[in-house]
């Protein structure tokens, strides 16, 4: 029969393990402040860590923000609203999140809708030009585009 052992860090050892955790993929607050929890560290020791990434550069919530819109909005096309809701529930603020949206090219932000939407609707077949529209209008909503730009879409599109 085997004990279950539960591990424990020493602050050294947290801090080199979170070093890695950084360096490997841009990290915010929130997950760095959760994964130092799961690992039972004390709410001292997970300041004094968390101070340490952002003095050495592994915690940047400003890079964190910028990596975060880039990808979501290039491999999953999500709009403004989306990015800006996704990255207020990683607490990141507002000053952040301005930054990052203010980083999307105008000109590719309305290709990439475009493209989402036109591909979305000739994807849609077998129903009526009304239901078309509305499966177009959430499908394009969901993922964030403003509404003003999603409405024109729909009416361009099925009338």
């Amino acid at each position: 029969m085997h004990m279950q052992t539960k591990t424990t860090y020493t602050v050294q050892e947290a801090t080199r393990k979170l070093e890695h955790y950084c360096a490997y993929q841009e990290r915010c607050h929130q997950e760095v402040r959760q994964k130092l929890k799961s690992m039972h560290m004390i709410p001292e020791a997970i300041d004094v860590i968390i101070v340490h990434l952002l003095e050495h550069n592994f915690l940047n919530e400003e890079r964190f923000a910028k990596t975060f819109v880039r990808g979501k909005f290039r491999i999953k096309a999500w709009g403004r609203r989306r990015l800006t809701y996704e990255l207020r529930q990683k607490d990141i603020s507002k000053v952040n999140i301005n930054q990052a949206l203010a980083e999307i090219d105008e000109t590719e932000y309305i290709e990439v809708f475009n493209g989402l939407a036109e591909k979305k609707a000739n994807s849609i077949t077998g129903i009526s030009k009304h239901k078309k529209r509305r499966k177009l209008i959430d499908y394009l909503l969901y993922r964030g585009w403003e509404t003003h730009l999603v409405y024109e879409k729909a009416k361009a599109v099925f009338g």
